[in-house]
């Protein structure tokens, strides 16, 4: 069975950095993988992706140049680096995965095409 579980967040100061975990296991195939974030009283929304079958990635816009996916993949474990964390980043994130090749995208609504998901690590960035 795929598993995915999320790790690494906690409380940080503005301004500062985390970095999330995820360790993804039972995969028999190509994948990609996908961070995503939900505020109190917002909808979810994607935050960045990885493919493993030709390793791209994407950035929502609002992360570009602040968060960075990068992959090991023989530990199986996809990492968001977050710095420069303001408070409107505090969020629970998650992360997905879906069987796919070539590039991924991060666009609203795409999250209904991660058929995988792992428990939320919360992220809570505030003084």
């Amino acid at each position: 069975d795929v598993q995915l579980q999320a790790s690494g967040g906690g409380l940080v100061q503005p301004g500062g950095s985390l970095r999330l975990s995820c360790a993804a296991s039972g995969f028999t195939f190509d994948y990609v993988i996908g961070w995503f974030r939900q505020a109190p009283g917002k909808e979810r929304e994607g935050v960045s992706c990885i493919s493993k079958s030709d390793g791209s990635t994407a950035y929502a816009d609002s992360m570009k140049g602040r968060f960075t996916i990068s992959s090991d993949y023989a530990k199986n474990t996809v990492y968001l680096q977050m710095n420069s964390l303001k408070p409107e980043d505090t969020a629970v994130y998650y992360c997905a995965a879906v069987g796919a090749l070539g590039p991924c995208t991060v666009v609203p609504g795409n999250d209904r095409l991660y058929d995988y998901w792992g428990q939320g690590t919360l992220v809570t960035v505030s003084s």
